[in-house]
């Protein structure tokens, strides 16, 4: 079975084994035929800010963040390892209906990793890669948007932070996420955070699992 190397290992290098274990399988590459699934709850989504929400709703349209403001929405993610890119689908179960978010990260030469999100990619964000206490920190360094064939790089003066923990509760035995993003002036336009399992699902077990998830 073919498995290509993970964007998330080649950043780290030998760092990776500073991870909690249950992390370097989140982190690692998922073999060729497989899916990771996580399923677990959000405790809040979103900006109560609603002045954001139009702005906000464009981007829901692509994939990339969603608006409004939610507590414990249940979510489902499916992982893949595809030509050494780690590619995620989240699907939240708001009380208006479900909407997927996905994404595609990559290694850039420096040894950062890129996350491109949207359905067609539309926003890029450029991310250093460290770990401590065995949790998994994302930093952005960069932001950049796709307009037609151009992409844009916004003005690291105006541009959002974006920050995201993965680590794993030993106590609750579930990983927990926390993503925010911070704009210069504005403070926090976005977040989510949560918790979840998570399995490695191979072959006739995965294809059972869509099977059921479509009926």
């Amino acid at each position: 079975m073919l498995v290509s190397q993970s964007p998330y290992a080649r950043a780290l290098g030998e760092r990776i084994d500073e991870l909690h274990p249950r992390l370097r399988t989140y982190f690692a590459a998922i073999p060729e035929g497989a899916v990771g699934i996580g399923e677990g709850v959000f405790q809040t989504v979103g900006t109560p800010r609603r002045w954001l929400w139009p702005l906000l709703r464009i981007l829901e349209r692509r994939g990339v963040v969603a608006a409004g403001w939610e507590r414990d929405v249940p979510f489902r993610v499916e992982n893949r390892t595809i030509a050494s890119r780690a590619i995620g689908e989240r699907t939240f179960r708001f009380s208006r209906g479900s909407w997927i978010m996905r994404d595609a990260v990559a290694l850039t030469r420096h040894g950062r990793v890129v996350d491109e999100l949207g359905e067609p990619g539309l926003l890029a964000a450029c991310f250093d890669v460290d770990v401590r206490d065995g949790a998994l920190r994302l930093t952005s360094r960069a932001v950049g948007v796709r307009l037609g064939r151009l992409r844009l790089r916004i003005p690291r003066v105006v541009a959002p932070v974006v920050r995201l923990t993965e680590r794993f509760d030993d106590a609750l035995d579930r990983q927990r996420v926390a993503l925010t993003v911070d704009a210069p002036l504005l403070g926090r336009v976005y977040e989510y955070r949560g918790d979840f399992t998570y399995r490695i699902q191979h072959g006739s077990n995965q294809d059972a699992a869509e099977r059921e998830q479509d009926a």
